[in-house]
């Protein structure tokens, strides 16, 4: 048989000045919502930990079971349980909003307290630890131990997201993130799988979800953040969540398509600036948009920049 031609990966430069100081690889693949790879860069089936990219996901328990209804949870609680916010005053007070409705003191939150902060609550995942916390209490599980994989809780994600993946949850392997959840080991297909369907709008669970993400972006993330701006800008056509180590993951609200990228080194800068280059490749945003959102995170100064070379193609 003859051997399967690799397909390049996208380059993210460095230019101080217009010389280049450093590269970033990054990996991209494009799925549609039954799961075929449209387009790709790199491989698409690259495994890499999807962290934080999964919380939309980890978000279906408590949009799936009754406990939005049970707690009368608005679109702004379960936006912040989906985020990765940035412990402002207003994010912390929106997860206690989620703990309060559902009768639950702060210090069950075992997510960990932020360095030059006092509570839980302004750590970046203390929303999606609030609405682990909700499920639990809704249903009459223990709260001590929501974070042990065996838990209830993490079982009902697990099989919301096995369901998704079409694939037994037995057969993905997970990891403690750095907040003490759960996350998974996956391709890149499966991660722009999982947003394809997201953005599809063919799950009543995962519109409300999307609904909530594009109608409330400042507590997905915070101002000047990647995944506000890029959702602010774009109106509701795309529905954004970044991961930790390189992972950003995007869908395309309505279409059902999603992308996936991982920059190899875990570079954050290199993911936005791949990001916005890709959208725009691919007719997602406007190049007057791409513009704008360049100037906010590929343009790092007066004297330095990224720049990016490569495309998706076909595979």
């Amino acid at each position: 048989m003859a051997k399967k031609t690799e397909i390049p990966t996208i380059e993210v430069r460095l230019l101080r000045e217009g010389i280049t100081e450093s590269l970033h690889q990054v990996e991209a693949t494009v799925c549609d919502q039954r799961g075929r790879v449209l387009l790709a860069a790199g491989n698409p089936e690259k495994g890499a930990f999807i962290r934080s990219a999964l919380k939309p996901f980890q978000a279906l328990a408590v949009a799936a079971n009754g406990t939005l209804e049970r707690y009368n949870l608005s679109d702004s609680d379960l936006a912040i349980i989906c985020g990765s916010h940035q412990g402002t005053i207003e994010q912390a007070r929106q997860v206690f909003h989620i703990l309060w409705k559902a009768d639950i003191e702060p210090d069950r939150l075992q997510c960990p307290i932020p360095e030059n902060h006092n509570s839980p609550l302004q750590y970046n995942c203390s929303g999606k630890h609030a609405g682990m916390l909700a499920v639990a209490q809704q249903c009459n599980w223990p709260l001590e131990t929501y974070l042990n994989p065996s838990h209830p809780v993490q079982q009902l994600i697990l099989k919301k997201i096995s369901e998704l993946l079409e694939m037994p949850g037995a057969e993905l392997i997970s990891a403690h993130d750095d907040c003490g959840a759960p996350t998974y080991f996956m391709q890149l297909r499966q991660m722009a799988f999982l947003y394809a369907q997201l953005a599809s709008g063919n799950n009543l669970e995962l519109e409300r979800i999307v609904r909530a993400m594009i109608r409330y972006p400042e507590m997905v993330a915070g101002e000047g953040a990647f995944d506000t701006e890029l959702m602010r800008l774009t109106q509701g056509e795309l529905v954004s969540k970044s991961g930790a180590e390189g992972i950003q993951c995007i869908g395309r609200v309505g279409e059902g398509m999603g992308l996936a990228l991982k920059v190899l080194d875990g570079s954050k800068r290199a993911k936005h600036a791949a990001a916005i280059y890709l959208l725009k490749q691919m007719g997602w945003i406007t190049p007057s948009l791409a513009e704008s959102l360049a100037e906010m995170f590929m343009n790092l100064g007066n004297y330095k920049r990224l720049e990016v070379v490569g495309e998706l193609v076909y595979p």
